[in-house]
């Protein structure tokens, strides 16, 4: 039986080796350049929303202006983040988890080119709190996501596309740091400090050059006194591959 063997001096120089390149790779710079102007249009021209209700057709609805008086009275609101220019779409699985005998809107476009389409769940993950989501409509403006070969760095600057406080100047940035993907990574929960209000759920969380990182999730409040203060909020990174993946397979059946 042959073994393979290394001199006590060459075992020391690997050793050093691995050991110098696991700490290059631990050593994650934060991105804080703030978004710019072209980045912020970006999210405003892929603004998508998810209404699910028992209501079949919300095109009188649209017809109205989106007007609360003729809004869904059973509807849950929230936001959803395209990301193929086919009609797939992320979001919360919480925006849609009551979709049973109910219908799944999805919103996309601004202005004169809105389009409602009833969606179909392609893949949901509770337990992650992410949902796949496929409209019948052309999403010609959907987002990147960021590279899952690269971390994301504890305090790298972030904005949101939450269609009730997001896609505006404003900007926070990330209080974890994200660590690269394989094929087999699961989904990863992350905290921010944008603080987050019910309608920005399933909103893209975008970098600087408006790439995805995940989708809101949730919002931590401390109640002394009965006086709500923000603490922090969540995002939920899905595994890039695993999606695109998903999305390929669908489009095949």
């Amino acid at each position: 039986m042959n073994y393979c063997s290394f001199s006590s001096s060459k075992i020391f120089l690997l050793g050093f080796f691995c050991a110098l390149c696991q700490c290059s790779s631990q050593r994650v710079i934060p991105d804080r350049r703030p978004p710019d102007r072209r980045a912020l249009q970006v999210a405003i021209a892929r603004k998508c929303a998810v209404v699910v209700s028992s209501q079949k057709d919300l095109h009188p609805w649209l017809r109205k202006g989106f007007s609360r008086e003729n809004a869904p009275k059973d509807g849950q609101a929230g936001t959803a983040s395209p990301v193929t220019a086919d009609g797939y779409l992320l979001t919360a699985d919480h925006v849609i988890h009551q979709y049973k005998n109910r219908y799944i809107h999805v919103v996309y476009g601004t202005g004169s080119q809105l389009r409602i389409a009833q969606a179909r769940v392609v893949w949901r993950a509770p337990s992650s709190d992410l949902a796949l989501l496929h409209a019948p409509i052309a999403t010609p403006f959907f987002y990147h996501f960021s590279s899952p070969d690269r971390p994301i760095a504890e305090g790298t600057s972030i904005f949101h596309g939450g269609l009730s406080t997001g896609l505006s100047p404003l900007y926070g940035s990330l209080n974890d740091t994200i660590p690269s993907q394989n094929f087999f990574s699961p989904p990863q929960r992350f905290r921010m400090d944008i603080p987050l209000v019910p309608g920005d759920s399933g909103g893209p969380i975008l970098d600087n050059n408006a790439r995805l990182i995940g989708v809101n999730s949730s919002v931590e409040f401390l109640v002394p006194m009965e006086t709500p203060i923000f603490t922090e909020s969540h995002g939920v990174r899905p595994n890039v591959r695993h999606i695109l993946k998903t999305i390929e397979r669908d489009r095949r059946r």
